[in-house]
């Protein structure tokens, strides 16, 4: 399922517009983006967290040279499933 596909099932389930949809969607994507970038933790009960953590810098090497490289440290985004997201993809599975 892509970007075009969520807003389509939302419209469908909210009997609204693809554009009220997509507002909607553009808006959550902002929002959770925003506050992620700003070092907050975004929390939805039951389906996940969205957070950010550090990695540190540390030395890679270059599949093709074989060659040693330094790698940056940065922040990067993170998400963990919540308990009942969790459970209905092991559900799923069996």
């Amino acid at each position: 399922m892509n970007k075009t596909d969520l807003v389509d099932v939302i419209a469908h389930e909210l009997g609204t517009t693809k554009r009220v949809a997509e507002t909607v969607v553009n808006v959550f994507m902002h929002t959770v983006v925003s506050e992620v970038a700003r070092g907050e933790k975004v929390t939805l009960v039951g389906f996940g967290t969205f957070d950010s953590s550090h990695r540190d810098a540390r030395t890679g090497r270059n599949p093709k040279t074989n060659e040693p490289l330094k790698i940056a440290a940065k922040r990067v985004a993170r998400f963990k499933a919540g308990k009942d997201f969790a459970e209905a993809v092991d559900k799923k599975s069996k």
